[in-house]
């Protein structure tokens, strides 16, 4: 795991529980709203899973460092969208 992805995931765990649970509230439904399926995953799996269809990644570790940074670019693409969206509102 790259220092990248790790401090990604914890930068935005760490502002989502400072915030308490407000950034990513309703971002995890938001995420399998855009899939159209139901799912049990987490959002960062959700994540994940929209980075790389059908791929099968289930950890951060699966992937190479390249892979690694495009899934860090699609997390926050993903988040940006989704907290414009939801502010919109």
């Amino acid at each position: 795991m790259t220092a990248g992805t790790t401090a990604a995931a914890i930068l935005v765990t760490g502002i989502d529980l400072g915030r308490s649970g407000r950034l990513l509230d309703g971002f995890r439904e938001w995420l399998l709203a855009r899939k159209g399926e139901e799912s049990s995953f987490v959002w960062i799996l959700l994540v994940l899973e929209d980075a790389f269809p059908g791929a099968g990644v289930r950890r951060w570790t699966q992937l190479t460092d390249d892979r690694q940074q495009q899934a860090v670019n699609h997390l926050f693409t993903l988040l940006l969208a989704f907290l414009s969206e939801r502010n919109a509102t």
